[in-house]
C-alpha cells in the first residue's frame, strides 16, 4: 500500500509540467490575466485530492490546505489555485516520501493485513477454508482492538469491542450486524466445525473484511 500511493505521488507530481504548459498569459482592457486548460486542471486535482485522503486523511492539514488552496478568490485567474494546491501537493509528498505523516501507521497496518488476507484466500482455493476464516477472523479482531485503542474504549471478545464502537458512533448498526455475521464463521472455524459454513461464505468474509478495513484505515 505504501509502494502504490508512493508511486501515485510520482505519477501526479509528474502531470504537473503538462498542465502548466497550457497556462497563457493574456490581456484585456482590464489588465492582464492567466487562462489556462481547467479540464486537465480539474482532473488532476480530483485525483490529487483523492491521493490526499488516501495517504494523509480527510482531517490532515494537508488536505485541509488543499480544500483552501482550491478555491478561487476575486480577481484571480484560475491558474491562480491550481499554483496554490500544487504547492500543497508538494508538501504532502515530501512528508509522505518522508514518514513523516501519522497516518503512514495504518497504512503499515493496512500493508500487515493485505498480506494476512491475501494468505487466506490462498488457503481457501486449496481447500482449506477452516485456516482461512481463522486467519480472516484474526485480521478483524485485531482491527477491531486497534480502533478500541484509538477510541479509548476498553479492549475485550470481540462482540463486546463490537458493540461498544457501535454505541461509540466508531460505524452503524448495520455495520455492527455484518461484523457479529463475520464473527459467527470465526467462531465456527474455532471450533472445528466446518459443517457450519461454506466457502462462499469465507469468500464474502474476506471481501467484507477488506472493505472494512478500507474504510477504517483511511
Amino acid at each position: 500500500m505504501i509502494q502504490k500511493l508512493s508511486g501515485r505521488f510520482d505519477q501526479l507530481y509528474a502531470e504537473i509540467p503538462s498542465i502548466e504548459s497550457t497556462i497563457q498569459h493574456r490581456h484585456s482592457d482590464w489588465g492582464g490575466y492567466d487562462v489556462m486548460n481547467d479540464e486537465l486542471a480539474l482532473t488532476w486535482k480530483v485525483k490529487a485530492k483523492n491521493l490526499l485522503v488516501s495517504s494523509c486523511g480527510k482531517d490532515s492539514q494537508h488536505y485541509l490546505e488543499f480544500i483552501e488552496a482550491e478555491k478561487l478568490n476575486p480577481h484571480e485567474s484560475s491558474s491562480d489555485p491550481f499554483k496554490r494546491m500544487k504547492s500543497v501537493f508538494i508538501a504532502a509528498m515530501d512528508d509522505y516520501k518522508g514518514g513523516y505523516l501519522t497516518s503512514i501507521k495504518n497504512l503499515i497496518q493496512a500493508d500487515v493485513f493485505d498480506s494476512e488476507l491475501e494468505q487466506a484466500e490462498e488457503l481457501l482455493s486449496n481447500k482449506y477454508k477452516l485456516a482461512a476464516a481463522v486467519i480472516s477472523g484474526v485480521v478483524l479482531e485485531t482491527a477491531l482492538r486497534d480502533l478500541c485503542t484509538k477510541e479509548g474504549i476498553g479492549h475485550g471478545k470481540l462482540d463486546k469491542m463490537n458493540s461498544d464502537l457501535a454505541k461509540a458512533g466508531v460505524y452503524n448498526k448495520l455495520q455492527q450486524k455484518r461484523i457479529t455475521a463475520l464473527a459467527d464463521v470465526r467462531n465456527s472455524a474455532a471450533h472445528g466445525k466446518p459443517e457450519e459454513f461454506s466457502d462462499a461464505d469465507v469468500t464474502n468474509m474476506i471481501r467484507d473484511i477488506e472493505q472494512f478495513l478500507a474504510i477504517q484505515l483511511a
